[in-house]
C-alpha cells in the first residue's frame, strides 16, 4: 500500500495540469475509489468536479482518463467550492444556511428557498419561524435572528406565512395557517373586528396534515415557511454549498451535508430510516415524530432548520433536533407535502 501511494504521489504532479484542463475539474487528490457509493481499498486519483455530466455530452478530448499509468482515476461531484462565510451575519439577498428566526425566539437556520404559487418562501422549522406554535401568520421574521443581533423592524426579512402545528404529548397544539380559503377569510374578518374592539386575541386557522400510519398525537414534520418582504432579497442557493434543484429519497449509508447557523458546514451519514423519536422542546413539552431520519452527529443548537443534501446537492431532509451523538431530520418529501411547496 505504501509503495502504491508513493507511486501515485510521483505521478499526480506530472498530470495535474492536464486533469485541470478538463471541463468542470476543480480539485485533484489521492483517495480511495468509490464504488456504488462506498469507499473501497483501492487507491486512486480523485478528480472533483463542480458538475458531473454525461460522457455523451463531452468531446473525446474533454473526457477524463479512466486511468493514468495503470492508476485508476475516479470522478467525484462536489459542487462549487466556496470560502466558508459566517452564517450569523446579515445577508441581503439572503441564501439558505444563515441565521434567521421569529422575532420572539433566539435564532435558527434558514434552510433553503422553496416555491409556492409562483413565489419564493423561506423554509425552516416551526420552532424557528413560528415559535413552537405560539406565533401567528404575519409575524416578523428577522435575519439575522435576534440572538445574532437582528432587530425588529430594521432586520425584518419576511413574515410568517404558515406552519404545521406540533402536537405535544400534553395535548397542546394549535396554531398554524390553513390552506382553506374560507377558513382564512373568516379568521381575517373576525381578527379585524377584534382589533377594532381593542382586543389582542386573534383567531388562527389550523393546518392539520394527514399522518399516515400514525396516531393522532404523532408528528411527521417540524416545519414552517415565511414570505420575504421583497422577492429581490432571495438568493436561491445555500451558503457554502451552492444551488439545489432536486430532491432525493434518503437511504441508509448515504453521505449528507448541511450549512447551519451554529456549526456551519458539516457532513454526516444516514444511520437510520423509518425512525420514531421523542423530542424534548423544553418547558416540559415533548413531541413524538414518526418516519424520521437519523444521521451521525452533524449539528448543535441553532442549526435547526438546516436543509440537508446528499453529495449531489439533492435535498433529502430538514434538520430539527439532535443530541451529542445523533442528528434528526424530517424526510423532505413529508415537509413538501405538508406545506404544499416545491423547489421549482
Amino acid at each position: 500500500m505504501a509503495a502504491k501511494l508513493q507511486t501515485i504521489r510521483n505521478v499526480l504532479p506530472q498530470i495535474k495540469s492536464e486533469l485541470f484542463s478538463k471541463p468542470n475539474v476543480i480539485a485533484t487528490g489521492i483517495g480511495y475509489k468509490i464504488v456504488a457509493g462506498k469507499p473501497t481499498n483501492d487507491l486512486c486519483i480523485i478528480c472533483s468536479v463542480d458538475t458531473k455530466v454525461a460522457k455523451a455530452t463531452l468531446a473525446a478530448d474533454e473526457l477524463l482518463p479512466e486511468s493514468v499509468d495503470n492508476i485508476p482515476v475516479d470522478v467525484m461531484p462536489t459542487g462549487p467550492i466556496y470560502i466558508h462565510q459566517s452564517p450569523t451575519g446579515r445577508y441581503r439577498p439572503a441564501p439558505g444556511g444563515i441565521s434567521v428566526g421569529h422575532y420572539q425566539i433566539t435564532a435558527g437556520t434558514l434552510g433553503c428557498w422553496v416555491r409556492k404559487n409562483g413565489k419564493f418562501y423561506m423554509l425552516s422549522n416551526n420552532h424557528v419561524l413560528a415559535n413552537s406554535n405560539a406565533a401567528s401568520p404575519g409575524d416578523p421574521i428577522l435575519q439575522p435572528g435576534p440572538t445574532d443581533g437582528g432587530i425588529n423592524p430594521q432586520d425584518q426579512l419576511g413574515v410568517l406565512s404558515e406552519f404545521v402545528p406540533i402536537n405535544f404529548e400534553d395535548g397542546s397544539g394549535g396554531g398554524g395557517n390553513s390552506n382553506c380559503g374560507i377558513a382564512n377569510a373568516i379568521a381575517t374578518t373576525l381578527n379585524a373586528m377584534a382589533s377594532l374592539a381593542g382586543s389582542k386575541t386573534r383567531m388562527n386557522p389550523v393546518l392539520i396534515p394527514a399522518l399516515p400510519s400514525a396516531s393522532a398525537t404523532d408528528n411527521l414534520v417540524d416545519a414552517a415557511i415565511a414570505e420575504p418582504l421583497n422577492q429581490d432579497d432571495v438568493h436561491n442557493e445555500i451558503l457554502n454549498i451552492g444551488a439545489i434543484n432536486e430532491t432525493a429519497e434518503a437511504a441508509l449509508g448515504m453521505n449528507v451535508k448541511k450549512m447551519g447557523r451554529t456549526t456551519g458546514f458539516t457532513t454526516g451519514t444516514i444511520q437510520q430510516i423509518d425512525a420514531t423519536v421523542t423530542v424534548n422542546y423544553g418547558a416540559g413539552k415533548n413531541a413524538t415524530f414518526v418516519d424520521q431520519l437519523i444521521t451521525t452527529p452533524m449539528s448543535e443548537g441553532g442549526d435547526s432548520g438546516s436543509a440537508v443534501v446528499n453529495t449531489e446537492n439533492k435535498l433529502v431532509g430538514l434538520l430539527y433536533a439532535g443530541s451529542t451523538s445523533i442528528t434528526i431530520l424530517n424526510r423532505i418529501q413529508n415537509v413538501f407535502s405538508a406545506l404544499n411547496v416545491s423547489l421549482t
